[in-house]
Parts: C-alpha cells; sequence; structure tokens
C-alpha cells in the first residue's frame, strides 16, 4: 500500500513533483482490448461488475497490456441508481434507458436514497478484489447529479437535453430536491468505494456541457460542490470530468476538486491557467488522434506534454474516452510517449 501511495499518479494528483508524467486512459478497461471483446462475447457489462474475478480481470487487463499508470474501476455511473429504486437497461451501442423516466416531482420524491455501500453492493465487492490485485492505484467513480438527472429525466441519452432543462426551468424546486438526492448518494458511494480500497475518485459530469453559465452555476454546481464538500475528508484525490465544459472552467474549479479534466477543445496550458495552478489538471489528447498515424499520436502527446511544461499535478490523459475502434499500436504508442517524455532536440 505505500509503494502505491507513492506512485506516480498519486503523486501527480497531490501536484508533488514526479519524474515522468503518468497517464491513464478513461475507458481503457475494455473497448479497443482482443481480450476484453473476447469476454464480451459471454458476459455482459453488468454480468462482468457482478463478479468479482472476472471485474479484476477486465479492469487490470489494460494495467498488465499497456502499463498504465492507474487502473480505473470497469462499473457504469448508472448502477447506483438501481439502489435508489431506478430500473434501467444498458442497451449496446445506445446508452442506458430507464424503463420509468422521471416527469413530475412526485417521481422525485419517490426516489430512495440508500447508503453508499447499498447502492451498489456488486460494485463495492468488486472494488475490494480489485484493490488487492491491482500494481497500481485504482480510481473509483460516479456520476454527477446534473449528468445522472439527465438520464433519468430523458430517459436514454440525449442530444440536446431538452426534457432535462425543462423539467430544470419549469419545476425548479423539484429539480434541486432531485440534485440534492443525487449529490448525497453519490457521496455516500464514493466514501464507500475508498472504504473498499479506491486511491482516487473522478466524478463525470459528462453532459455538463450543454448548461448555460447561468444555468450551472444557480443550479448545478451548489450540488456538485456538496459531494467535493462530503468527500474531502478522505483523503484521496478527486478528479471532476466533463466534456464541451470551455465556458465552464472556472465554475467547475470553485466546486472544490483536486484535479480537473480538460478536453481537446481548450489547449491544456490555457485551460490550466484558467482553473488554477493550485489545483492539477487531467488531459486533453484528442481521442480520434488515435485513429490516425503514430506519427500524430507521438507529435500531439509531445504538444500536451510541452504545454504542461512539467509543472506538477498534470496527469496525462484522453479528453474523453478510447474510441472502440482505436488501434492497439497506437495506444501503446501514446503511453511510451507519454513515458518517455520530450526527448532533447525534439521541439
Amino acid at each position: 500500500m505505500a509503494e502505491r501511495q507513492d506512485s506516480l499518479f498519486l503523486r501527480a494528483a497531490r501536484r508533488e513533483p514526479v519524474d515522468r508524467t503518468p497517464i491513464w486512459l478513461m475507458r481503457q478497461a475494455g473497448r479497443s482490448l482482443p481480450e476484453y471483446r473476447k469476454l464480451r462475447e459471454r458476459w455482459t457489462l453488468v454480468d462482468i461488475v457482478a463478479q468479482p474475478d472476472l471485474c479484476a480481470e477486465v479492469t487490470l487487463q489494460p494495467v498488465r497490456r499497456l502499463a498504465v499508470d492507474a487502473a480505473v474501476m470497469f462499473a457504469d455511473i448508472m448502477l447506483p441508481l438501481r439502489g435508489m429504486g431506478v430500473d434501467f437497461e444498458l442497451v449496446e451501442s445506445i446508452g442506458p434507458v430507464i424503463e420509468r423516466p422521471v416527469r413530475t416531482p412526485a417521481d422525485v420524491d419517490a426516489l430512495a436514497e440508500p447508503e453508499g455501500d447499498e447502492a451498489a453492493p456488486q460494485v463495492i465487492q468488486s472494488v475490494r478484489r480489485v484493490v488487492a490485485e491491482s500494481p497500481v492505484p485504482v480510481i473509483c467513480f460516479c456520476g454527477a447529479p446534473f449528468t445522472l438527472a439527465s438520464y433519468l429525466i430523458e430517459g436514454k441519452p440525449s442530444r440536446d437535453f431538452s426534457l432535462a432543462k425543462r423539467f430544470m426551468f419549469s419545476e425548479p424546486a423539484a429539480f434541486d430536491r432531485l440534485l440534492g438526492k443525487l449529490a448525497r448518494v453519490m457521496a455516500r458511494y464514493l466514501a464507500a468505494q475508498v472504504a473498499a480500497g479506491a486511491s482516487a475518485l473522478q466524478v463525470f459530469d459528462s453532459w455538463v456541457g450543454a448548461l448555460a453559465v447561468e444555468d450551472y452555476e444557480a443550479r448545478v454546481a451548489p450540488h456538485t460542490r456538496a459531494i467535493f464538500q462530503a468527500t474531502a475528508s478522505l483523503g484521496v484525490p478527486r478528479v471532476h470530468f466533463g466534456t464541451g465544459t470551455a465556458s465552464l472552467l472556472e465554475s467547475i474549479a470553485a466546486t472544490g476538486p483536486d484535479v480537473v479534466s480538460l478536453d481537446w477543445r481548450v489547449p491544456l496550458d490555457a485551460g490550466w491557467a484558467r482553473v488554477g495552478t493550485e489545483r492539477g489538471v487531467q488531459g486533453n489528447l484528442d481521442p480520434a488522434v488515435l485513429l490516425g498515424p503514430a506519427d500524430l499520436v507521438r507529435e500531439r502527446a509531445r504538444d500536451v506534454l510541452r504545454r504542461a511544461g512539467g509543472r506538477p499535478g498534470h496527469v496525462f490523459n484522453l479528453g474523453h474516452g478510447v474510441l472502440p475502434e482505436t488501434p492497439l499500436d497506437n495506444l501503446q504508442t501514446l503511453i511510451e510517449t507519454v513515458h518517455e517524455g520530450i526527448p532533447a532536440g525534439v521541439g
């Protein structure tokens, strides 16, 4: 455990000096790995998470093959919603589909608020197994209140979030209660994952970039802030992840994460200046770059490293998850390039 706490990833997340930049990739546990695809011929995501041995295997596959500096739990942000009484199905190529979407104040009030280890007990059990076997820190996560509320209200993934926004504007008190419930449950869920051995936490607000700044600050940020306040005493680094957030970076930083994940729509150095050098940053290569030639992967990775400038607090990652069609060779090229740093004489 002492060696894990002194790992490159955790030191960087704590803004301590490191010999080289650590790297992990969102959706590294699967998607592009042939060994994962073979398992998925037999098992669904829910099946894998429900079997701790299998979940540990999938979570650790990229650690063994790619030599990334952290393992991220193989799970889904929707799973703890089952403990709140939400029935849903994870549909291939679509995403979560809610059986009975939340559309009224009464629907909000009907949602349960389970304790952390009761929200998704199968995930907590799997975390313990992964932590016992992982040679690197294990990152656990939850969905942020707005992103989870978007799924609950829309009933499925959305492009414009019109139903979620209509509920936010037309039923502001119920919307506030909904995000409050989600924040409390997710904070407990994160605490349970740390109790099970998680070394770091990430809060996924994947869809928050759909909001205007004033709506984020007035209606969403207080609940995101509540999660970071509730988890501040856990003693682990906490990352905020979002996409399309260029207009929200200062507001996101003000909610209290230790590390802010930047996507590729903002240069890393400019984004870091906006969230503040007192916080770490994570990112921010465009995952689509990995679909191009290896030389481009190396060039863009080195550009991110140059923009980080060797300052303590940078964790290399993609601006979003690994795309399923990503060539394995390009993943390996990216990780090797980041581990090498910028060679002398390379501009």
